[in-house]
């Protein structure tokens, strides 16, 4: 795989790690509501490629863009920020 240059970037959380090598990322943002002005929370729900299956449910990863490796599979994860406490985790 090849790393392209200025690839863009999320931060998010892990929400699952049911499959071998891949995540469930959640990343929320804020978007402002195009008639009141109001800022809304919002989320959106990437699957992401984990080589070693390093992260688990409730870390903190940085993601990043690549070419898709399946039909929704488009991101993999570069580092993980924060480990989630061992029993946050359950299985």
């Amino acid at each position: 795989m090849t790393e392209k240059k200025n690839a863009p970037m999320r931060t998010g959380v892990v929400t699952s790690d049911k499959r071998d090598k891949t995540r469930k990322v959640e990343v929320q943002f804020l978007a402002k509501h195009p008639k009141y002005g109001k800022y809304l929370r919002k989320r959106t729900v990437l699957h992401v490629h984990d080589q070693d299956n390093a992260s688990h449910i409730g870390d903190k990863v940085e993601v990043e863009e690549c070419t898709p490796m399946s039909k929704t599979k488009s991101w993999r994860i570069v580092k993980v920020i924060t480990q989630a406490p061992k029993e946050f985790a359950t299985h």
